[in-house]
């Protein structure tokens, strides 16, 4: 009972760790999508952010299981550690490759939030330069508009 329950912890590691290796190739499309400012494609950015957000329920999900079985088994486990060697040695290195893919998720994840954040600031400038050229614009056709009605200068004016 104790092996299979291993061998189904060391599934659910592999599993976790092919996922995340998903998110950081999302956000590889995402950083290249960021990359170029005035051509950002905000379908394809939203899309990245659905997939990630779809990888990450499976995370959490794969995490909740993974707890839920560990804890079944970790006293069996840690009373009879020297049956188990060879499987807690595979998922030892296991978790040290996700912790490594978190780190890596995490650098990909600040170098985004940064790409991310001065695409908003390009768009902003660009809205506050286009409200203003609607503002002068309007301004302008007011000034003409009234501009009509200003009675002749040189006009003399006897009776």
């Amino acid at each position: 009972m104790t092996a299979k329950a291993l061998d189904i912890l060391e599934d659910s590691l592999k599993r976790k760790l092919g996922i995340m290796l998903m998110i950081q190739e999302e956000n590889t499309k995402q950083s290249r999508i960021l990359s170029d400012i005035g051509n950002v494609d905000s379908n394809a950015f939203d899309k990245t952010l659905d997939i990630k957000g779809e990888y990450i329920d499976e995370l959490n999900a794969i995490d909740d299981g993974f707890q839920a079985l560990f804890d079944r088994v970790k006293l069996e486990v840690a009373d009879r550690k020297d049956l188990y060697l060879n499987q807690i040695d595979r998922m030892q290195k296991l978790i040290r490759e996700i912790t490594a893919a978190g780190e890596l998720i995490e650098t990909q994840e600040r170098n985004n939030k940064s790409l991310a954040e001065k695409y908003f600031s390009y768009e902003r400038a660009k809205m506050s330069t286009g409200k203003k050229n609607s503002i002068a614009a309007f301004n302008y056709y007011q000034t003409m508009s009234n501009s009509k009605d200003i009675p002749p200068q040189f006009m003399d004016q006897k009776n």
